[in-house]
């Protein structure tokens, strides 16, 4: 064997080895990080099951037939949230049916029919950085276009308004990711049939992409659900001992709208008005009405998960 040969070898090894040791810091960084990384998901975790099960232990055992159906009451123990939850309830209403239906037709615009260019670019970045606009932001929006622009007053109307606005780019975002998910080919199968750019999309798009879409929205709805800045900035009421009129009446037309121009008070302002009081017996009515948010708002995402679950067995069978 020459000397050249040898040297080329050697040159060989010491090059293999560089590259194993490489890898093996590599992997020693790989597995510190992945250490790291739990330990930080397992602190965090810890800290948030510890507060949730310190409201769990303080206020479940308030929770009955009469907290849930009782108004609120200067008397702790006489108090309820029959006016919050319901309150609550009529304002995700108005909330799920102006955010999902513009949400989702926004986003099948943006993705499917709006050409791509700088006016395109310039709507993506804009809704992408309404995302993370502080939810208060939506707030004083609100209250100079809504209450004071248009007139409408502090009713339920306005803060279903107000909320659709804090979601919508939320459902806009999860549509366009939805409608990006679905394969080329099922698109391109469907022109090659002869089909239109709108049966394209009612038939073969929005089908598929439903389960993302639906999840999406009742996940915007989650968070609105326990948003509390931007009701209080309109002017929700805290202290509120009746009832908007019943959406559906027995009479003709059945259907009342009277609701919607009523005042209202939401589960988190409830709570904030029973904390800023000093009696242990609020504070305790204050961590059970928390329960009832976070079941609530589990209820949701629980029925996002079961939809999702539902269309995708749907869509394989």
């Amino acid at each position: 064997m020459s000397v050249t040969t040898q040297g080329a070898l050697g040159a060989a090894v010491k090059t293999d080895q560089a590259a194993y040791a490489a890898i093996a810091r590599a992997k020693r960084c790989d597995i510190i990080f992945s250490a790291g990384g739990l330990v930080v998901m397992a602190i965090a975790m810890t800290l948030l099951l510890t507060l949730i099960g310190d409201l769990v232990v303080r206020g479940l055992w308030r929770i009955d037939y009469d907290f849930l159906t009782n108004f609120p009451s200067r008397k702790a123990e006489r108090a309820g949230i029959l006016s919050a939850w319901v309150g609550s309830l009529l304002i995700m209403l108005v909330t799920a049916l102006l955010a999902i239906p513009i949400g989702v037709a926004a986003g099948l615009y943006l993705e499917e029919y709006a050409r791509k260019g700088w006016l395109a670019n310039l709507i993506e970045i804009n809704v992408a950085n309404l995302a993370g606009v502080p939810s208060i932001i939506y707030g004083l929006l609100a209250v100079g276009l809504f209450v004071y622009g248009m007139n409408l007053g502090k009713t339920v109307l306005v803060a279903g308004m107000t909320l659709a606005l804090l979601i919508l780019p939320i459902v806009i975002v999860s549509t366009r990711e939805a409608v990006r998910a679905i394969p080329k080919i099922i698109k391109e199968g469907a022109y090659g049939l002869g089909a239109d750019q709108w049966q394209v999309m009612w038939n073969y798009i929005l089908p598929a992409a439903r389960p993302g879409i639906l999840t999406g929205a009742i996940v915007g709805l989650s968070r609105a659900i326990g948003e509390t800045a931007p009701i209080i900035t309109i002017g929700a009421l805290t202290f509120i001992a009746f009832l908007p009129p019943a959406p559906i009446s027995g009479e003709l037309p059945f259907i009342n709208f009277d609701w919607l121009n009523a005042p209202f008070t939401v589960l988190p302002i409830q709570m904030f008005n029973w904390v800023s009081r000093p009696q242990a017996d609020f504070h305790t009515n204050a961590a059970a009405t928390g329960v009832v948010l976070m079941a609530l708002t589990l209820s949701l995402n629980g029925v996002a998960i079961w939809i999702r679950y539902r269309l995708r067995k749907g869509s394989r069978n």
